[in-house]
């Protein structure tokens, strides 16, 4: 149907047509074809929800300008209704039209006819029994069906709150045995209303609940429906029953983190900032305050730089993924923090010790002792042959990963400090180049001194042209030949940022990388994380960070 709109827009026409005709179902004739044309009906009403799912409100209505009136008049038709799942059906068409953010009066009487309808579908189901007696009740009362029947809902969600949540009975809580089977029947019944605010509590309160089963006693449908409806912010739930969503729901946890992959995959961010807020919003480093979701997300971040093969970009999500956890681990109310071994359990203590403090954390006078300190005890790790297995040294090089900032810090103290060259050097290539197979790691290492070696003697030039530049690299060979052009590509971006001379050439050179070797966003990655350690601490020039700013605009524009 999707595909074919015109085949759509003549279907609607012809149903409309018929529910017109068909009015409320009075007489005999319009009775006996309603009953006629029930399963054609039905068919066509789930082709509308395939269609309206995967459409945003607005452009529904603009595509299907006839959908309202049809379903509008087949809700107030007893021999629709009463068909099957015709209700449960027309009730879900309604929730997809219904705009999560109205912008305009129109939306908001759109809204409000779409709440009446929806209330008016539940008072005639097993909800309320005698839709005639309540509307002659109703109109002797002196209110109006949409009153009445939003009074409804909300006194149907309060009561459902409280059977789940028990009663409070002169300061205790006195909770009745409420059964797994009515549980799951209530959250089914909430499917076509996920999306309404007035049932909000009530989605909460299932969410939270837990009884005394054990195995799931929520329909999967439920869980999965509240996750998307989170996940396209077309509902606003606490914090709390999203965790809970997660914990009692691995599909919901799973969509979750692709989903935030995804977006910032695709997205073109131009900080780390941006980054971290997008990443924040998920809730998902909040979530991984508990062990088993921060595994699981974790679990997900290491496939991810498996099948990419180590991409900065995604290196870079998991690196501001884990600032965040631990930012959101040490808010936490003390007694309820489990032990860092909860969460790095199979890891080496001391090396998470050391890549715990932050460069920000420590003078910058310490910085080359500590990453000494880290390359050492990594060394001796990967070294040790228990570790090696290739699960092991994955494990080992996905915990530095989690921590890059101080592999950030190595490179660029590599040319700004006097430093144990052979350490941070090694310490970049483990990083680049975890694998020793055919001497991978060796050779990098090698080739990274060479280079090294080169952009040194050039470093305290005044003036510098792209070719002499291009002589370190090819010192060793093409970059796009040598054994791990990342690492390359590191050195010289940081070369270009913090040498006397670099900053004449940098715009021509970056040009000149990206185009060679294809790595826009790689590059873009290692200046954002750059930009927002400078912001931070506050100790380079504004000459650099001018610099920074203008190559960032330039490469963000490439992506």
């Amino acid at each position: 149907m999707a595909q074919d709109t015109t085949v759509t827009k003549l279907s609607l026409e012809y149903w409309l047509d018929k529910a017109i005709k068909w009015g409320q179902a009075t007489t005999l004739e319009s009775q006996k074809d309603v009953c006629l044309h029930l399963p054609q009906l039905q068919e066509f009403l789930h082709q509308i929800y395939e269609t309206l799912k995967h459409m945003d409100s607005i452009v529904a209505i603009q595509q299907f300008p006839l959908i309202g009136q049809l379903l509008g008049r087949l809700c107030w038709n007893p021999f629709v209704v009463g068909y099957d799942e015709s209700q449960k059906t027309l009730m879900w068409c309604l929730c997809c039209l219904y705009s999560s953010e109205p912008q305009n009066p129109v939306e908001l009487k759109a809204n409000s006819w779409i709440r009446s309808l929806l209330c008016h579908l539940l008072s005639s189901s097993k909800w309320e029994s005698n839709e005639a007696e309540t509307s002659a009740f109703v109109s002797t009362l002196g209110y109006t069906s949409a009153d009445y029947y939003c009074h409804l809902v909300k006194e149907m969600v309060h009561s459902l709150e409280m059977e789940l949540k028990g009663y409070q009975f002169n300061g205790l809580n006195i909770r009745g045995r409420v059964s797994a089977h009515r549980v799951n029947a209530v959250s089914r019944f909430c499917l076509p209303l996920i999306t309404l605010p007035d049932v909000a509590p009530l989605l909460e309160t299932l969410l939270l609940y837990h009884g005394d089963a054990s195995e799931e006693i929520l329909s999967s449908e439920f869980l999965e429906a509240v996750n998307e409806a989170f996940l396209k912010k077309k509902i606003s739930l606490s914090e709390s029953s999203i965790f809970s969503l997660w914990l009692r729901h691995l599909p919901s946890l799973e969509k979750a983190t692709l989903c935030l992959l995804d977006q910032l995959v695709s997205a073109q961010l131009s900080s780390l900032e941006e980054v971290a807020s997008v990443i924040k919003d998920s809730l998902l480093p909040q979530a991984a305050s508990h062990p088993a979701i921060f595994r699981i997300v974790n679990e997900i971040f290491k496939n991810a730089l498996l099948e990419t093969d180590g991409t900065p970009q995604v290196m870079t999500i998991v690196q501001v993924f884990t600032q965040l956890f631990l930012q959101a681990r040490q808010n936490e109310n003390e007694q309820h923090k489990f032990p860092l071994k909860a969460y790095f359990s199979c890891h080496h203590q001391p090396l998470v010790t050391a890549l715990l403090k932050h460069p920000f954390e420590l003078p910058t006078a310490l910085w080359c002792q500590h990453l000494n300190h880290i390359s050492d005890m990594l060394r001796a790790l990967v070294e040790d042959t228990n570790n090696s297995s290739l699960a092991d040294l994955f494990e080992i090089w996905f915990l530095v990963t989690c921590f890059g900032e101080w592999m950030d810090t190595a490179a660029e103290q590599l040319l700004k400090a006097a430093v144990d060259q052979n350490a941070l050097l090694w310490l970049l290539a483990f990083y680049y180049c975890p694998q020793n197979e055919n001497q991978q790691r060796t050779q990098t290492m090698v080739e990274a001194q060479a280079v090294y070696s080169h952009l040194m003697m050039l470093f305290n030039c005044e003036v510098l042209s792209v070719k002499d530049l291009e002589a370190a690299v090819h010192s060793v060979t093409n970059i796009e030949q040598c054994c791990n052009p990342h690492l390359i590509t590191h050195l010289l971006t940081n070369f270009l940022l913090f040498s006397s001379g670099g900053h004449t050439i940098a715009q021509a050179f970056i040009y000149h990388i990206t185009e060679a070797t294809g790595t826009n966003k790689e590059v873009s990655s290692l200046l954002i994380r750059t930009a927002y350690r400078i912001n931070r601490n506050g100790e380079e020039n504004q000459r650099t960070v001018k610099l920074l700013n203008e190559l960032l605009q330039k490469v963000t524009l490439k992506n």
